[in-house]
């Protein structure tokens, strides 16, 4: 059981650092905060259902709800973004711009 929990946490600190890492395609920083939001759920999955907590069950529900709502939003704006300028580099965007 603690070994999972290691291999869980490693999985989502490469998903971190992917995030830091390759932040020049909105992709890929979208893949990596899907793949941290997946070990978020696999975490409160996992404490949830050993609390044997009646309190705990809903919470890895809620968690894949707006797992969820930040893909629908991210994909949107990927799509925005990449039929508004042609690519997806995040260094070819200004967002100051009205």
């Amino acid at each position: 059981m603690m070994m999972a929990v290691l291999n869980i946490s490693l999985a989502f600190i490469f998903s971190l650092l992917g995030t830091l890492m390759f932040r020049s395609h909105l992709m890929s920083t979208l893949l990596c905060l899907e793949g941290m939001m997946l070990t978020l759920f696999i975490i409160t999955t996992i404490t949830s259902l050993n609390s044997h907590s009646m309190v705990m069950y809903p919470i890895p529900i809620v968690i894949l709800v707006f797992a969820a709502c930040e893909a629908a939003v991210g994909l949107a704006l990927l799509v925005k973004v990449s039929n508004t300028y042609g690519s997806d580099y995040v260094q070819n965007l200004n967002l100051l711009q009205c």
